[in-house]
């Protein structure tokens, strides 16, 4: 299905021919080498190169710059090893799809698993995985950056080429294969993109296109991409819809988009995907968004990972205040009534640090936001990369898991979430051995200003050394652990809840709106939403190590689910610590089913 035509890379044609493209404004001359031999000069056409040349679908190929330094295609769709080797001519019209009839599913049936693909075994152990991932009730995955990077493995974040998925995992076709038996099972699949930086090696854009980067304007990562220029945004345009349209995934959730000045351009490329785009498939459109900015969320992005909803949720079940979590630590129980009832807590408000932040977001409806208690980075930016089991009370952390799969909000799950696992995920590279040092020294600076580090500076020295294969070793999940008995009563909390969740929440969710939160005690609040058939939703959360005696009975509410709230407390409207009760409000004039008894 062609509905854009491709400016940038190889684009293969008919009758053995392919057509090269390369944007190269300070370039004087530009070679196509094939792998076979042939070294073909490239016609110049104002700032691009091109060549109509014989090569077909795994040719092999890469260009010459000014006759002496030879680099990868940078719109490659395809590399034959890694970043800086040779390119691959892909022809994505020779997958042979089975799920033709796939169009996707509403945004609001989202439940979504984030993975890494290398931790799981590449495309074909993800495959693998889906049949487990189905019975658990997910309806979409998330798959961390595939973009090519150094290396054989890394997070993701450290792409240079972006159209190809990296060779580790497999090949594209690989990759397609995962796309179709998912859609086979009902289950979405997106993709994490960056479009904020490149990845510090593998990267010649600046060699003979330097005008796609900013000099007046630096990121954490180095010069700012310019997205003034339309080359360069059509660049990731084309990209955004090479994922969407090629590999036929269902969304696309963007990284870090605060790092992007240009927002303008934000908003084109979602309107040019959704144009583009046909109209009968379900698209969604995610963002990672620092800055709060609610207003996107209006033009045309569907929803934004709360950030805020998270760390509010972690200070209060973990009391760590350090970092971001500063900014959750004063009036912690009025700012998770606002999480809850408005979306965003950050609205405009000043941060610790003295910066406005976020905009309003309480005209938006609760799907706009997707809720985590755990991700790639809130637990592997953690110096050894613990996750919540190993940092909170057993009984705590299942309350927030009601309320993160029962609430009107989507869900996002984190791999291996679903069972307690207390592997480490923890932050993981294979640079050359320079960078390598580079980013060992820096990841250990990175917390020199945390208590424990600063107190105790040897302890810096026992951070994992990302570049070690032995820490991605470390991270990698056992998946038959689930089945131990230790882990098997979590894993049947993930699966009631979600089972829950899509028998009565989802069907009454599309148009749901937040109507109220009451704030009865430290960390205990009630909160409501009015559902599509007029019902409205109420969830209670005793996060407090006491019992909180209500003054909201639940007396014209049916019982949904509760978490350690036993017939005695709900008769005495009494919310024990450490509780949540989930309930879905009784027409009137209608008995309480089965005498309210809250376990019938």
């Amino acid at each position: 299905m062609s509905i854009k035509t491709q400016q940038f890379g190889a684009t293969p044609l008919e009758k053995g021919y392919t057509r090269f493209a390369l944007w190269a404004p300070d370039a004087d001359d530009v070679l196509l080498q094939l792998h076979h031999g042939d070294t073909l000069p490239m016609e110049r056409r104002k700032d691009w190169f091109e060549i109509i040349a014989p090569a077909t679908h795994g040719s092999i190929y890469r260009f010459i710059i000014d006759k002496q330094t030879p680099v990868p295609d940078p719109a490659a769709n395809a590399q034959l090893r890694d970043v800086h080797n040779w390119s691959l001519v892909v022809d994505h019209s020779t997958y042979p799809w089975n799920c033709n009839d796939w169009r996707g599913r509403p945004w609001h049936e989202a439940v979504i698993y984030e993975l890494h693909v290398g931790l799981m075994g590449g495309f074909a152990g993800v495959t693998r995985h889906l049949p487990l991932l189905f019975e658990l009730g997910i309806t979409a995955i998330e798959l961390m950056p595939l973009h090519e990077f150094p290396g054989n493995r890394n997070w993701g974040y450290d792409g240079t080429l972006l159209f190809a998925p990296d060779a580790s995992y497999g090949t594209p076709d690989d990759l397609k294969h995962l796309v179709d038996c998912a859609h086979e099972l009902g289950i979405m699949v997106f993709i994490d993109v960056v479009y904020n930086h490149f990845g510090p090696d593998g990267n010649y854009l600046g060699v003979y296109a330097s005008h796609f980067f900013r000099t007046d304007i630096n990121t954490p990562w180095g010069a700012a991409i310019d997205f003034r220029r339309n080359e360069v945004r059509e660049f990731f345009i084309e990209n955004a819809l090479m994922w969407l349209v090629d590999y036929r995934v269902d969304g696309l959730r963007f990284d870090a988009v605060h790092a992007i000045k240009e927002k303008d351009f934000l908003v084109d490329m979602a309107a040019q995907i959704r144009a583009a785009v046909p109209s009968y498939r379900h698209i969604h459109l995610m963002l990672e968004n620092e800055n709060n900015s609610a207003a996107l969320l209006s033009q045309g992005f569907t929803a934004q990972w709360n950030d805020d909803g998270h760390n509010i949720l972690h200070h209060l079940l973990t009391g760590e205040h350090e970092g971001y979590y500063a900014d959750f630590v004063n009036q912690s129980t009025e700012k998770l009534a606002r999480f809850l009832s408005e979306g965003f807590i950050f609205q405009g408000d000043i941060t610790h640090k003295g910066n406005y932040r976020g905009e309003p977001s309480k005209h938006l409806p609760p799907t706009s936001f997707i809720l985590f208690l755990q991700n790639h980075d809130q637990v592997g930016n953690r110096a050894f990369g613990e996750r919540l089991p190993q940092l909170t009370h057993k009984e705590a952390l299942e309350a927030a898991t009601v309320l993160l799969l029962l609430s009107p909000m989507v869900p996002l799950l984190f791999m291996g979430e679903e069972w307690g696992a207390e592997q480490p995920f923890l932050y993981f590279t294979d640079h050359n051995p320079e960078l390598a040092e580079a980013v060992r020294e820096g990841r250990r600076n990175e917390f020199a200003a945390f208590k424990m580090f600063a107190q105790q500076e040897a302890a810096r020295t026992l951070i994992p050394d990302p570049n070690a294969e032995e820490t991605f070793k470390q991270s990698q999940l056992d998946f038959a652990e689930c089945l131990q008995p230790a882990h098997r009563e979590r894993l049947a909390l993930y699966r009631e809840l979600i089972a829950l969740r899509s028998k009565e929440i989802v069907p009454r969710l599309a148009g749901a709106r937040a109507t109220g939160t009451k704030i009865h005690a430290e960390k205990c609040v009630s909160a409501r939403w009015l559902l599509s058939d007029g019902k409205e939703l109420r969830i209670d959360l005793n996060l407090a190590e006491r019992d909180i005696t209500l003054d909201a009975p639940w007396n014209s509410y049916r019982i949904l689910y509760s978490h350690r709230v036993g017939t005695a407390h709900y008769r005495q409207h009494i919310l024990p610590a450490f509780s949540a009760l989930a309930s879905l409000e009784i027409p009137p004039l209608l008995p309480m089913e089965n005498g309210g008894n809250p376990h019938d």
